[in-house]
């Protein structure tokens, strides 16, 4: 069996090793908030086992005082971390307060009325407390999902708490002080190193899947805007079609093009620009319904789209994106820049079925009617009627385009 000390000095090691894991994390990604709480529990970890070892040494009671308290504080952080992980509110108060508590009460029995079973009920519970609180915390589905780390972590808390539990009955009801080495102590403490690992690991994993979401969001945004890209929107659009194809149930596009957008990177320069294409975003998502789509398409031009929406929805919304510019623009005094728009309006049918650059081609040519009658107006597409047998569809102006103001 090996013998505490050694098995103390492992999982001082261990820590310290966690705890460098977790400054790395948080030096390559200082916006991932929940590793520094981490990277504090796994310190505080470190100490306090570091200072329980001093009892090989000396048989005085202040090292299971700074330990326990120390112990407390590192379940309290890593708590804490799993709040912050999923944007909940981190209250110190609670943690200081915890703290507190346990410190107090264990000098009061060990310094003031000697008792063991009452030191342990009071170390455990404060371990037991931050434990509970963070598996339920864990166990709740986030965005539908339940994440593969977050669960992890959750079994080994909750086997961790068990074991605490344990040791809080065999010192309560049995009698077990824990104030002389042995055996048993061996294998709980071994017990706990290895889980210690296992939920430390929880974390990481946590951590990776947030970082690779965060990463594949980054993938699909415009960095100037912070709406969805091209590729985000032919990704939604091929989403659409095939959603359309099986229920037959329609949905639109609004294709967006900034009027003289050239002219105002010429003539205030590309900041000034810059700042156009941010403040039609911000008026836009104004006039837009829960679930519809902005995206930066590329240059001066952005799309939106619309589900479950008929050619009238769409026209709808177009006026209402137009309408907000309009006001806009009669509002511009000295150097504000006045932004004009012109919009064109598609709807999804059956003869598009799943290729996105069909609907698009579609409100693109509503767009260029709405440019040539003048722009800072709409235009909606609408596919032609069937014509009779013998009629040159060449000879039919603008088949498939109706002009609105």
């Amino acid at each position: 069996m090996l013998s505490v000390p050694t098995l103390w000095t492992v999982f001082v090691i261990n820590f310290l090793a966690l705890g460098l894991i977790w400054a790395y994390v948080i030096h390559s990604y200082p916006s991932f908030y929940p590793a520094r709480h981490w990277a504090g529990s796994s310190f505080l970890a470190a100490t306090g086992a570091a200072v329980a070892m001093l009892r090989v040494a000396t048989d005085a009671l202040w090292p299971l005082l700074i330990a326990g308290t120390a112990m407390t504080a590192a379940l309290c952080f890593a708590a804490m971390g799993v709040q912050k992980f999923f944007d909940r509110p981190v209250s110190w108060r609670a943690t200081w307060l915890l703290m507190g508590l346990t410190l107090a009460g264990l000098s009061f029995f060990m310094f003031g009325y000697d008792s063991a079973p009452v030191r342990i009920a009071i170390f455990s519970v404060a371990q037991i407390l931050p434990l509970a609180l963070s598996v339920k915390l864990l166990l709740t589905p986030h965005d539908g999902r339940l994440n593969p780390g977050a669960r992890l972590a959750a079994i080994v808390a909750s086997l961790i708490i068990a074991i605490y539990a344990i040791r809080l009955i065999g010192g309560i009801a049995g009698g077990v002080t824990y104030m002389h080495f042995n055996s048993m102590q061996s294998v709980v403490i071994l017990m706990l190193v290895f889980l210690s690992m296992a939920l430390n690991f929880g974390f990481l994993l946590m951590a990776m899947d947030h970082l690779r979401n965060e990463v594949a969001d980054l993938a699909l945004l415009d960095d100037l805007t912070g709406v969805g890209n091209r590729r985000h929107l032919v990704q939604r659009l091929t989403e659409e079609c095939a959603r359309s194809e099986r229920s037959n149930q329609p949905f639109a596009l609004l294709v967006i093009d900034l009027d003289g957008f050239k002219g105002i990177n010429d003539t205030h320069g590309h900041a000034a620009g810059d700042a156009c294409l941010q403040h039609f975003t911000l008026m836009a998502q104004t006039r837009l319904r829960p679930g519809d789509m902005l995206a930066r398409s590329g240059g001066d031009e952005f799309c939106i789209v619309l589900p479950s929406s008929t050619l009238r929805e769409g026209t709808m919304i177009a006026r209402r994106v137009l309408e907000v510019c309009r006001a806009d623009a009669e509002q511009c005094v000295g150097a504000d820049i006045p932004i004009s728009v012109s919009i064109g309006v598609a709807q999804w049918t059956r003869e598009m079925g799943a290729f996105p650059d069909r609907l698009i081609a579609a409100a693109d040519h509503a767009l260029y009617d709405a440019k040539k009658g003048g722009r800072n107006r709409l235009a909606a597409y609408e596919p032609a009627p069937p014509l009779a047998p013998g009629i040159d569809i060449a000879l039919v102006p603008d088949a498939g385009l109706r002009n609105r103001a």
